[in-house]
Protein backbone atom coordinates (compact mmCIF):
# COMPACT_ATOMS: atom_id res chain seq x y z
CA UNK A 1 0.00 0.00 0.00
CA UNK A 2 1.30 3.23 -0.58
CA UNK A 3 2.45 5.56 2.41
CA UNK A 4 0.10 8.11 1.97
CA UNK A 5 -2.71 5.34 2.14
CA UNK A 6 -1.44 3.69 5.45
CA UNK A 7 -3.98 4.48 8.49
CA UNK A 8 -1.74 6.66 10.47
CA UNK A 9 -0.61 4.47 13.68
CA UNK A 10 -1.28 5.33 17.62
CA UNK A 11 0.86 7.21 19.56
CA UNK A 12 2.93 4.27 22.09
CA UNK A 13 0.93 6.74 25.16
CA UNK A 14 -2.26 6.72 23.95
CA UNK A 15 -2.40 2.95 23.22
CA UNK A 16 -1.29 2.38 26.95
CA UNK A 17 -3.79 4.70 27.74
CA UNK A 18 -6.83 2.77 25.46
CA UNK A 19 -5.42 -0.83 27.41
CA UNK A 20 -5.52 0.51 30.49
CA UNK A 21 -9.06 2.07 30.44
CA UNK A 22 -10.61 -1.63 28.84
CA UNK A 23 -8.76 -3.75 31.75
CA UNK A 24 -10.28 -1.06 34.26
CA UNK A 25 -13.64 -1.48 32.22
CA UNK A 26 -13.42 -5.37 32.76
CA UNK A 27 -12.55 -5.72 36.17
CA UNK A 28 -14.99 -3.31 36.87
CA UNK A 29 -17.78 -5.13 35.27
CA UNK A 30 -16.72 -8.26 36.88
CA UNK A 31 -17.08 -6.73 40.20
CA UNK A 32 -20.49 -5.28 39.50
CA UNK A 33 -21.36 -9.30 38.63
CA UNK A 34 -20.03 -10.61 41.56
CA UNK A 35 -21.80 -8.27 43.78
CA UNK A 36 -25.20 -8.96 42.02
CA UNK A 37 -24.33 -12.59 42.84
CA UNK A 38 -24.00 -11.95 46.77
CA UNK A 39 -26.84 -12.95 48.68
CA UNK A 40 -28.07 -9.48 50.63
CA UNK A 41 -27.52 -9.69 54.57
CA UNK A 42 -31.37 -9.67 56.13
CA UNK A 43 -31.36 -6.84 58.52
CA UNK A 44 -30.62 -6.95 62.21
CA UNK A 45 -33.81 -7.34 64.56
CA UNK A 46 -34.09 -4.89 66.74
CA UNK A 47 -32.56 -5.80 69.80
CA UNK A 48 -36.33 -6.83 72.44
CA UNK A 49 -36.49 -4.38 75.40
CA UNK A 50 -35.53 -5.77 78.83
CA UNK A 51 -38.34 -6.82 80.66
CA UNK A 52 -38.16 -7.01 84.45
CA UNK A 53 -40.71 -8.49 86.48
CA UNK A 54 -40.56 -7.71 90.52
CA UNK A 55 -42.74 -9.34 92.56
CA UNK A 56 -45.37 -10.10 89.88
CA UNK A 57 -44.92 -6.55 88.66
CA UNK A 58 -43.78 -6.12 85.05
CA UNK A 59 -41.77 -2.63 84.66
CA UNK A 60 -43.02 -0.80 81.50
CA UNK A 61 -45.19 1.33 80.97
CA UNK A 62 -49.48 1.08 81.51
CA UNK A 63 -48.39 -1.87 84.10
CA UNK A 64 -51.00 -3.00 86.05
CA UNK A 65 -49.59 -3.13 89.72
CA UNK A 66 -52.28 -2.33 92.36
CA UNK A 67 -50.81 -3.13 95.63
CA UNK A 68 -47.45 -4.46 94.35
CA UNK A 69 -44.65 -5.11 97.05
CA UNK A 70 -41.89 -2.88 95.31
CA UNK A 71 -40.25 -2.13 98.79
CA UNK A 72 -36.13 -1.20 98.14
CA UNK A 73 -36.91 -1.86 94.32
CA UNK A 74 -34.47 -0.24 92.16
CA UNK A 75 -36.64 1.59 89.78
CA UNK A 76 -33.65 3.93 88.56
CA UNK A 77 -34.52 5.92 85.38
CA UNK A 78 -37.08 3.44 84.67
CA UNK A 79 -40.02 4.30 82.10
CA UNK A 80 -43.76 4.07 84.24
CA UNK A 81 -45.84 5.66 82.17
CA UNK A 82 -49.25 5.50 83.33
CA UNK A 83 -48.53 2.87 86.11
CA UNK A 84 -50.99 1.37 88.02
CA UNK A 85 -49.53 1.36 91.51
CA UNK A 86 -52.28 2.11 93.38
CA UNK A 87 -51.96 0.91 96.95
CA UNK A 88 -48.49 -0.36 96.02
CA UNK A 89 -45.64 -0.45 98.82
CA UNK A 90 -42.87 1.65 97.42
CA UNK A 91 -41.04 2.18 100.48
CA UNK A 92 -37.53 3.31 100.14
CA UNK A 93 -37.35 2.11 96.46
CA UNK A 94 -34.70 4.20 94.22
CA UNK A 95 -36.92 6.45 91.64
CA UNK A 96 -34.08 8.63 90.31
CA UNK A 97 -35.03 9.73 87.01
CA UNK A 98 -37.85 7.59 86.39
CA UNK A 99 -41.09 8.66 84.18
CA UNK A 100 -44.30 8.31 86.00
CA UNK A 101 -46.01 10.72 83.70
CA UNK A 102 -49.85 10.10 84.56
CA UNK A 103 -49.27 7.00 86.80
CA UNK A 104 -51.55 6.57 89.48
CA UNK A 105 -50.26 6.02 93.38
CA UNK A 106 -53.13 6.79 95.52
CA UNK A 107 -52.57 5.25 98.64
CA UNK A 108 -49.35 4.04 97.85
CA UNK A 109 -46.98 4.03 100.38
CA UNK A 110 -43.78 6.15 99.35
CA UNK A 111 -42.10 6.25 103.02
CA UNK A 112 -38.63 7.37 102.72
CA UNK A 113 -38.30 6.97 98.52
CA UNK A 114 -35.83 8.62 96.88
CA UNK A 115 -36.56 10.29 93.52
CA UNK A 116 -34.18 13.15 92.71
CA UNK A 117 -35.28 14.31 88.97
CA UNK A 118 -38.11 12.03 88.77
CA UNK A 119 -40.63 13.15 86.35
CA UNK A 120 -43.58 12.56 87.36
CA UNK A 121 -46.44 15.17 85.56
CA UNK A 122 -50.53 14.87 85.97
CA UNK A 123 -49.51 11.77 88.48
CA UNK A 124 -51.83 10.84 91.03
CA UNK A 125 -50.66 10.47 94.90
CA UNK A 126 -54.09 10.92 96.16
CA UNK A 127 -53.72 9.62 100.06
CA UNK A 128 -50.41 8.33 99.28
CA UNK A 129 -47.93 8.39 102.21
CA UNK A 130 -44.76 10.35 101.47
CA UNK A 131 -42.75 10.73 104.88
CA UNK A 132 -39.30 11.82 104.72
CA UNK A 133 -39.25 10.67 100.43
CA UNK A 134 -36.70 12.38 98.32
CA UNK A 135 -37.78 14.50 95.70
CA UNK A 136 -35.09 17.33 95.20
CA UNK A 137 -35.91 18.80 91.35
CA UNK A 138 -38.42 16.31 90.41
CA UNK A 139 -41.57 17.47 87.93
CA UNK A 140 -44.59 17.33 89.24
CA UNK A 141 -46.69 19.79 87.32
CA UNK A 142 -50.42 19.11 87.37
CA UNK A 143 -50.11 16.32 89.64
CA UNK A 144 -52.17 15.55 92.15
CA UNK A 145 -50.97 15.37 95.87
CA UNK A 146 -54.77 15.55 97.75
CA UNK A 147 -54.59 14.23 101.25
CA UNK A 148 -51.57 12.73 101.17
CA UNK A 149 -48.61 12.86 104.06
CA UNK A 150 -45.45 14.49 103.03
CA UNK A 151 -44.14 15.38 106.94
CA UNK A 152 -40.32 15.36 106.38
CA UNK A 153 -40.81 15.06 102.62
CA UNK A 154 -38.01 17.00 100.59
CA UNK A 155 -39.11 18.90 97.47
CA UNK A 156 -35.95 21.22 97.20
CA UNK A 157 -36.12 23.04 93.59
CA UNK A 158 -39.31 20.81 92.61
CA UNK A 159 -41.18 22.36 90.11
CA UNK A 160 -44.88 22.06 91.59
CA UNK A 161 -46.97 23.96 88.80
CA UNK A 162 -50.81 23.54 89.25
CA UNK A 163 -50.11 20.93 91.74
CA UNK A 164 -53.30 19.87 94.30
CA UNK A 165 -52.31 19.90 97.24
CA UNK A 166 -55.85 19.95 99.02
CA UNK A 167 -56.02 18.50 102.60
CA UNK A 168 -52.45 17.58 102.16
CA UNK A 169 -49.52 17.75 105.31
CA UNK A 170 -46.44 19.36 104.50
CA UNK A 171 -44.96 19.45 107.50
CA UNK A 172 -41.38 19.94 108.63
CA UNK A 173 -40.48 19.36 104.95
CA UNK A 174 -37.64 20.83 102.65
CA UNK A 175 -39.34 23.10 100.29
CA UNK A 176 -36.19 25.34 99.64
CA UNK A 177 -36.50 26.53 95.81
CA UNK A 178 -39.95 25.06 94.93
CA UNK A 179 -41.85 26.92 92.59
CA UNK A 180 -45.85 26.26 93.84
CA UNK A 181 -46.65 28.37 90.63
CA UNK A 182 -50.69 28.74 90.59
CA UNK A 183 -50.84 25.24 93.22
CA UNK A 184 -53.33 24.41 95.35
CA UNK A 185 -52.92 24.19 99.13
CA UNK A 186 -56.21 24.11 100.16
CA UNK A 187 -56.87 23.30 103.86
CA UNK A 188 -53.54 21.65 104.00
CA UNK A 189 -51.76 21.60 106.91
CA UNK A 190 -48.37 23.70 106.37
CA UNK A 191 -46.00 24.05 109.01
CA UNK A 192 -42.44 24.28 110.00
CA UNK A 193 -41.42 23.90 106.21
CA UNK A 194 -37.87 25.57 105.61
CA UNK A 195 -39.22 28.33 102.73
CA UNK A 196 -35.71 29.33 101.33
CA UNK A 197 -36.66 31.30 97.68
CA UNK A 198 -39.88 28.90 97.56
CA UNK A 199 -42.04 30.89 95.39
CA UNK A 200 -45.99 30.71 95.52
CA UNK A 201 -47.39 32.94 92.98
CA UNK A 202 -51.14 32.96 92.22
CA UNK A 203 -51.23 29.89 94.79
CA UNK A 204 -54.61 29.37 96.31
CA UNK A 205 -54.22 29.37 99.96
CA UNK A 206 -57.90 28.84 101.14
CA UNK A 207 -57.58 27.74 104.60
CA UNK A 208 -54.59 26.60 104.88
CA UNK A 209 -52.84 26.52 108.21
CA UNK A 210 -49.34 27.77 108.40
CA UNK A 211 -49.56 28.88 104.67
CA UNK A 212 -47.18 31.82 104.02
CA UNK A 213 -50.24 33.99 102.76
CA UNK A 214 -47.76 37.14 102.22
CA UNK A 215 -45.97 35.07 99.10
CA UNK A 216 -49.12 34.71 97.15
Amino acid sequence: MPPALMPPAWPRPARAAATALAALAVMLATAAAQAQAQPVPAPAAAAEPEVVVVNGCPLWPYAQCPGADLRHANLVGRDLRGVNFRGARLARADLRSANLAGAVLDGADLTGAHGYALNAPGASFREARLVGASFEQARFFRADFSGADLRGASLEMARLNFAQFVGARLVDANLQEAKFVASNLRDAEFDGNLLRFAIFPDTLMDGCRGCPLDRR
